[in-house]
């Protein structure tokens, strides 16, 4: 009986001390090395790509700066790396990154199959197609007995397989291994129609395209893609982290905070939320293992959610996305942060 009860205790020792071990192991990390390892797409405009200056710009890679922001208070504490659409998921298991910002959706299957955590959703999107106007087709639903330029590995291939079949409609399916080579296959007349998230298609069009105004973008969405930035599962702390940064970004908007006037609304505003927010009222920040002020801090160097969206993809960005889903609750979408207390 004693031995049973040593066993049980040893058991449930060993437990905690796995745990402990788990436990804040990659914020620990991050902290020690001075930097976090972003993993990004390899030139995707108005989400990830590299200047002719070297410096990196996006939606994904403004997710990446405000992180940066939150535990260093600094923005410039980022190593971007490039991941491929085959091992981006890999690269984060085996913590080759630190976090993913890589327009990948948020599907039951990652989480449980690679053990990571999505921290929440970033961009709202939906895949849809893109053709040449001279096709002459307006609706997805007229494509029968067309070829289908598609990234392979993605949500956009067994969407697009799914979405034919269910309609009994006949296609050819020419796969990708590489977005650039999908890209280039489309715009040469390999395929009639390219297919991937809108939000891509809206980047490829105005990046690549020849001749931009000869391509549509058919109305037709059919399916939710959710795309966000992700972690590894083994960390809570690092999840809190980089989920609580995302949330942040929402919040400030919601709040009327931007990068040019936070630091009068700090010193002015008397909204218990945002006095929590901003670390005026102290303790909200120690939750989380950060100073008190990492949500200024995100908001100073990086802005709101709607500063980043409009600089990289609103309607005044190369890409002229409109809001839409991505617009706060209160303004007809779905964007919505939970409260700061």
């Amino acid at each position: 009986m004693n031995k049973c009860k040593i066993s049980i205790f040893s058991c449930f020792l060993l437990a905690t001390i796995s745990f402990n071990v788990f436990a804040g192991a990659v914020f620990d990390d991050v902290k020690k090395r001075g930097f976090l390892r972003c993993g990004v797409s390899d030139g995707l405009p108005g989400f990830s790509i590299k200047g002719e200056n070297g410096k990196w710009t996006g939606l994904d890679v403004d997710y990446c700066r405000a992180l940066s922001a939150a535990v260093f208070g600094d923005d410039s504490k980022v190593e971007y790396v490039v991941t491929t659409t085959d091992t981006r998921l890999d690269d984060l298991n085996s913590g080759k990154i630190d976090v993913l910002s890589r327009n990948t959706t948020w599907t039951l299957g990652r989480e449980a199959d690679y053990k990571i955590s999505f921290a929440g959703v970033m961009f709202y999107d939906g895949q849809g197609f893109m053709v040449k106007k001279d096709l002459g087709v307006y609706s997805s639903k007229h494509l029968n007995g067309a070829s289908f330029c598609v990234e392979s590995g993605t949500t956009s291939y067994n969407n697009l397989v799914d979405y034919y079949d269910s309609m009994g409609m006949k296609i050819k399916v020419v796969p990708f291994h590489e977005i650039s080579e999908l890209s280039k296959a489309f715009f040469s007349g390999q395929c009639d129609v390219y297919t991937s998230d809108s939000s891509t298609l809206a980047s490829i069009r105005s990046a690549e395209a020849p001749n931009a105004y000869e391509y549509m973008i058919l109305p037709d969405l059919i399916s939710k893609e959710p795309l966000g930035p992700s972690v590894k599962n083994s960390d809570s702390k690092w999840f809190n982290i980089a989920r609580w940064t995302l949330f942040a970004l929402t919040t400030a908007e919601e709040n009327n905070i931007t990068s040019e006037n936070v630091d009068k609304t700090m010193q002015t505003s008397n909204a218990p939320e945002v006095k929590r927010f901003l670390g005026v009222t102290p303790g909200m920040g120690k939750k989380l293992g950060l100073s008190d002020r990492w949500a200024y801090n995100i908001v100073k160097h990086v802005g709101n959610y709607s500063e980043i969206f409009e600089r990289n993809v609103g309607v005044d960005s190369e890409l002229k996305l409109p809001r839409g889903m991505n617009n706060l609750y209160t303004e007809g979408g779905i964007m919505y942060s939970p409260p700061v207390r």
